[in-house]
C-alpha cells in the first residue's frame, strides 16, 4: 500500500505533515500487495473414491479403441455391474492427459457422459459425475471447455438429496470455473449464485467446504468485479458466511478457511464494502482474531494459521474503508484485547511460521495509522521491544515493523518520549548499517520524527556515532536526500 518516496524533507515546520504525507501516499500500493490472491487451484477427489484406496497407482493411458469400447459398453451394456465397472475403468483411464485429449477427440463421447449423467441409474450416474471430476482436473483449458454441456446438469443437482454427490458436483463446477470463461458465462444466467446460496445452508460440513471452494473459484474470476460480485453480494450468501465464521464450538476449520478466503476476494473487489462492515463483519472476525490468538496456545488447534491469513487480511483491507469508523460494531476492534491477540499471533508465527508475520504487521499498522489509543496500548503494554525483536526476520518485515513505529511516534511528543529512551535507538543506528535502501529509508523517517518531537534523542544519537553511520549512506541517491537532511536536523537540536 506505499509508494516509494519521493522529494526532499521539507523543512522541520511542515515534517511531520510531508512525513505522513509520503508514507500515506504508498498506501495504494501495499493494499494491492495485500491483496495478493491465494493461488488459484484446482481440487481432485479421487482419494474419496473407496476403491482407489487400497491402490498404489492409477491404471495405464487408454487408447482410441479402449475410450470407444467402454463408453459403449456403459451406454449399451446388458448388465448394470459391467456398465459400471466399464465407467470406472474409463474415469481410471481419464487420469491421464493422453486419455483425456482422446476422449474430447471422439465425437459423441461427452454426449455419452452427459446422457448417463442425466440417466435414472444412480450407480451409473455417480461415475458418470466421477469421469466429469477427472476432466475438470485437467491441466488444459480445452479438456475444461469440452465439460461445457455438463455443468448445468451438474448445477442443477446441486439441489438433489445426496450429499455426497453434492459435494462432487460443487468440486467439478470449481475446477471448471475457475478453467474457462465460457463455463462461467454459461452458469451466470442459468443461476450459480442463487443455487450455491442454497447449499450454503446444507447441515453438512463436507458440503459447506466444498461450497467455499467452488465460490472462491468463481470470486477470483476476472470479471467478478462487475459481473458476479454484486450479485453475490446480493444474494443471502454474505450472511451465511458470516455466520459459519462465528467463534464457537460449532466453527469448524476447513469451512472456516474456505469462507474467509471467500470474504477476502470480496473485500478486494471493493464492490459494497460498507454492506459487508454494515452486515457484521467487522465484529465478527474481530472475535474470530481473538479465538485464533487463544487456539494457538493450545496444541490440539494445529492448522490455524491457514485460517490466520485470510482473516488478518480481511480486517487489514477492511479498516482502510470509510464506513468502518462509523460503525459502532467498530468500537468492539478499540480494546486492548485486540492488541494483545495480535502480539499472540505475532509470537507464533515468529517460532512457526515466518512468512505471515507481513500479515500480523500489515494489521497493526491498520490498527495505528490513524488511532492514539492503539498505539497508546502498544506503549502501556511495553511491546516495543518484542516489535524490534522482529526486525531481522527480512526486509519485508523491518519496512512493517518501522512503519507501525512512525504511525505511534508521529502521534506527537508525549509518544516519541515513551518511545525514547530504551532499546530503538540503539536499533535504529544499527540498521543504517542495512543493505536494503527501503528499510535504512524508513529508519531515517523514523529517526527524523524523533529528533522533532523528542531533542534528547538526537544528542543520544549523534553519541553513539550516528553521524558516521549516516555519512556511509550519503552516496546513495535514493537516500541521499533524506540522509542530508537527517543530518541537518540532528546537528541543530
Amino acid at each position: 500500500m506505499w509508494r516509494r518516496r519521493q522529494g526532499r524533507l521539507r523543512p522541520v515546520v511542515c515534517g511531520v505533515e510531508e512525513l505522513r504525507s509520503r508514507r500515506r501516499e504508498r498506501e495504494a500500493e501495499l493494499r494491492k500487495a495485500r491483496r495478493e490472491q491465494q493461488l488459484i487451484s484446482k481440487r481432485l477427489l479421487r482419494d474419496a473414491v473407496p476403491e482407489e484406496a487400497g491402490e498404489g497407482c492409477a491404471a495405464a493411458v487408454l487408447g482410441e479403441a479402449e475410450v470407444q469400447q467402454f463408453l459403449w459398453l456403459a451406454q449399451r451394456g446388458t448388465e448394470e455391474k459391467a456398465r459400471e465397472k466399464a465407467l470406472v475403468s474409463l474415469r481410471r483411464g481419464l487420469q491421464h492427459l493422453e486419455t483425456q485429449q482422446i476422449f474430447i477427440r471422439l465425437e459423441g463421447s461427452m454426449r455419452t457422459l452427459v446422457g448417463l449423467l442425466t440417466g435414472s441409474r444412480a450407480l451409473l450416474q455417480l461415475e458418470a459425475a466421477r469421469c466429469l471430476h477427472e476432466l475438470s482436473h485437467s491441466e488444459q483449458s480445452a479438456v475444461a471447455e469440452a465439460c461445457l454441456p455438463a455443468t448445468s446438469y451438474l448445477l442443477t443437482y446441486l439441489s438433489g438429496h445426496s450429499s455426497d454427490f453434492i459435494e462432487l458436483c460443487l468440486y467439478t463446477l470449481g475446477n471448471l470455473i475457475v478453467e474457462s470463461e465460457a463455463v462461467r458465462r454459461q452458469l451466470l444466467p442459468q443461476g450459480i449464485v442463487p443455487a450455491l446460496a442454497t447449499c450454503i445452508q446444507s447441515p453438512h460440513v463436507a458440503v459447506l467446504e466444498a461450497l467455499g471452494y467452488a465460490l472462491s473459484q468463481l470470486l477470483q474470476a476476472k470479471e467478478a468485479p462487475e459481473r458476479i460480485i454484486p450479485s453475490v453480494l446480493g444474494s443471502t450468501l454474505p450472511q451465511h458466511m458470516l455466520q459459519l465464521l462465528q467463534p464457537g464450538p460449532k466453527l469448524n476449520l476447513g469451512v472456516a478457511v474456505e469462507f474467509s478466503w471467500c470474504l477476502h476476494y470480496l473485500i478486494c473487489s471493493q464492490v459494497n464494502n460498507a454492506l459487508l462492515i454494515a452486515q457484521g463483519a467487522l465484529s465478527t472476525l474481530g472475535l474470530l482474531l481473538l479465538e485464533l490468538a487463544g487456539a494457538v496456545q493450545r496444541p490440539e488447534n494445529a492448522g490455524l494459521e491457514l485460517l490466520a491469513c485470510p482473516v488478518l487480511r480481511c480486517l487489514s483491507n477492511l479498516l482502510t474503508e470509510p464506513a468502518a469508523e462509523a460503525v459502532a460494531e467498530h468500537m468492539q476492534l478499540r480494546d486492548e484485547r485486540v492488541v494483545v491477540a495480535l502480539f499472540v499471533l505475532l509470537q507464533f508465527f515468529f517460532q512457526k511460521q515466518p512468512s505471515l508475520l507481513p500479515e500480523g504487521l500489515w494489521l497493526l499498522n491498520n490498527l495505528t495509522a490513524h488511532s492514539p489509543s492503539f498505539c497508546t496500548s502498544l506503549l502501556s503494554l511495553d511491546l516495543i521491544e518484542p516489535l524490534l525483536q522482529l526486525l531481522p526476520v527480512s526486509n519485508v518485515v523491518s519496512v512493517l515493523v518501522l512503519t507501525v513505529l512512525c504511525n505511534v511516534a508521529e502521534k506527537g511528543p508525549a509518544y516519541c518520549q515513551r518511545l525514547w529512551p530504551g532499546p530503538l535507538l540503539h536499533s535504529l543506528v544499527n540498521i543504517l548499517a542495512f543493505s536494503d535502501t527501503e528499510v535504512v529509508g524508513q529508519s531515517l523517517e523514523l529517526l527524523h520524527l524523533l529528533f522533532l518531537y523528542q531533542p534528547k534523542a538526537a544528542e543520544a544519537f549523534l553519541q553513539q556515532s550516528g553521524l558516521q553511520a549516516l555519512g556511509r549512506r550519503q552516496e546513495e541517491a535514493q537516500l541521499r536526500a533524506r540522509v542530508h537532511a537527517l543530518q541537518q536536523t540532528a546537528l541543530h537540536r
